[in-house]
């Protein structure tokens, strides 16, 4: 029984003193065994690396992170200098800076690093957020593959800058694909490219450009006169002109107020004769965008998602072994237990099908390409490929509302603190989940692209075929009911067609998406935990 007193000792400290201590990567035994279970006999070399790494994000760049989030410190732009020149300088705090630096000092993108290395890195780094770190990783290595598959001399020294560094350090990448009108209809983008010599000149405004402190970006426009959407690459600024800010043919009219990644500018932005350098066919950028820098990034939006679960899950147990109630942990009592382990199965479910999903991606036969067919294939090649491309788009759907629903209940565990953002990161990821949902595809989105393109490869490859082939090891039982059910969910004609049946359909088949990938999570799960 507790009695008055005007001294309560109660204190966080113990609690405090135990998260602050914690090693993303070396305190994760889940991690490493899904790494080592992918890896193969190249696990010890990158386990040394990303130990290396995890100490920095765990501990200094984590505390960057947060300190960047205050709202005092928020990246505002500079329009004009005191000489009335046009100048637009960003202004961000210098922790966001220092981070930036330090991270990219990494070289992720370097062709000395695996793409396991790679991966695992990212997930390290994406638990402390998005801190205008995240995002424009992600970026950038979409604009590195896309480079990579189209070589050019034109800008084969942007590939390089952003691939292994300069005396400068290394570039950041970033990609403007939303105008006003468009959204995720890439088609409707009025942006133009002009075509000057042997470069375009762009014109126009993107209204939702992310990472706009970025070096570099990738951007589609239409060229002069034709409806079809090209795909450029653009330097912020030409060489000489960073140390006069004099940008390169465009302006910043003002930075989004947005409620998730506040830490990241994203801002409207007019082109007016920018320099920019085309990246494959003139008449096939929104194929390759697409194919290629839009893959990266939806799989990333998985990477991120897992990453902030795994800050959720290890912040749940943690403060319910700390927090007590009624004379007990709360972590005692069995409700919010089941909540906790509810957590934590999530988190490993995501890692597992992330880590599978990423296998399948990489070990394409003829590269990370996923469009719906490839020349000289295989019948049974192509259904594979066919396969990966469907899985990217669910596990982007099911990932990022996961999350989100995963940081919602970490908040609740921690009660009236959990909505506090000076005593914990969960509010901060959890406004970036959300954020995270709507990135690269909304759900309906994806979910109407998905529909459509089981429909156009129905005559060579069932969708009965494809759940029972991506799940080929699960429960026979439950794999024969979603196979059923996605036979006659895709049979549906139209889901654009308006009227109660399709609006049921739809829902129905928003649902199936999270059962399928649900699934094939499991069966991730299951593969890891069985393994040596």
């Amino acid at each position: 029984m507790s009695l008055p007193t005007d001294n309560n000792p109660y204190s966080f400290e113990q609690f405090l003193e135990t998260r602050n201590q914690i090693d993303y990567y070396a305190d994760d035994a889940f991690i490493q065994k899904v790494l080592k279970h992918f890896a193969g006999d190249a696990f010890e070399t990158i386990n040394q690396s990303v130990r290396q790494m995890s100490a920095k994000a765990s501990t200094k760049w984590r505390k960057w992170a947060e300190e960047a989030a205050y709202p005092e410190k928020a990246p505002y732009v500079i329009h004009y200098d005191g000489m009335n020149r046009r100048v637009d300088r960003l202004v961000r705090p210098m922790e966001t800076l220092e981070m930036e630096k330090e991270v990219y000092a990494e070289g992720i993108f370097s062709d000395k690093v695996s793409r396991w290395e790679r991966m695992t890195k990212l997930f390290i780094i994406s638990q402390n957020g998005e801190a205008c770190t995240l995002c424009p990783m992600v970026c950038t290595e979409g604009l590195v593959e896309v480079l990579k598959k189209f070589p050019n001399p034109q800008y084969q020294h942007i590939l390089d800058h952003a691939k292994e560094g300069n005396e400068e350090g290394f570039a950041i990448g970033s990609q403007y694909i939303s105008e006003i009108q468009g959204g995720s209809d890439v088609p409707a983008n009025m942006l133009q490219a002009q075509k000057d010599g042997d470069h375009w000149r762009l014109y126009g405004t993107k209204y939702y450009a992310s990472a706009t402190h970025a070096d570099y970006t990738i951007i589609t426009a239409k060229p002069e006169g034709s409806d079809k959407v090209g795909l450029f690459v653009t330097p912020t600024y030409l060489p000489g002109d960073q140390e006069k800010e004099q940008r390169n043919g465009v302006i910043i009219n003002r930075i989004k107020y947005k409620m998730g990644t506040r830490e990241l500018t994203s801002a409207e932005l007019v082109y007016d004769g920018a320099v920019a350098y085309q990246v494959g066919e003139l008449d096939r950028g929104l194929q390759n965008v697409v194919g290629t820098v839009l893959t990266y990034s939806r799989m990333s939006i998985g990477v991120g998602s897992a990453g902030f679960m795994a800050r959720a899950a290890r912040e749940a147990r943690l403060y319910s072994r700390f927090r007590k109630a009624f004379g007990q942990p709360i972590g005692d009592f069995p409700m919010l237990a089941g909540q906790v382990e509810s957590i934590e199965h999530r988190y490993q479910r995501t890692v597992a099908g992330l880590y599978k999903l990423y296998n399948e991606f990489i070990n394409l036969p003829v590269g990370t390409e996923v469009s719906l067919s490839y020349e000289n294939e295989t019948a049974e090649a192509k259904k594979h490929r066919f396969n990966v491309r469907e899985l990217i788009m669910f596990q982007k759907i099911t990932t990022a509302i996961d999350s989100t629903h995963t940081l919602k209940d970490t908040i609740y565990i921690f009660g009236a603190y959990g909505v506090m953002e000076d005593f914990s990161s969960i509010p901060r990821l959890f406004r970036d989940s959300l954020v995270n949902e709507l990135w690269e595809g909304p759900r309906n989105v994806l979910l109407t692209q998905i529909h459509r393109d089981f429909q156009r490869v129905a005559s060579w490859h069932k969708p009965s075929d494809f759940v029972k082939s991506v799940l080929n090891g699960y429960d026979p039982e439950e794999t024969n009911h979603l196979a059923e059910q996605m036979d006659e969910l895709v049979a549906y004609p139209d889901l654009n067609e308006m009227s109660e049946t399709t609006k049921a359909v739809c829902q129905r088949w928003d649902k199936f998406a999270e059962d399928f990938y649900h699934a094939y999570q499991e069966l991730a799960l299951q593969e890891v935990m069985q393994s040596g």
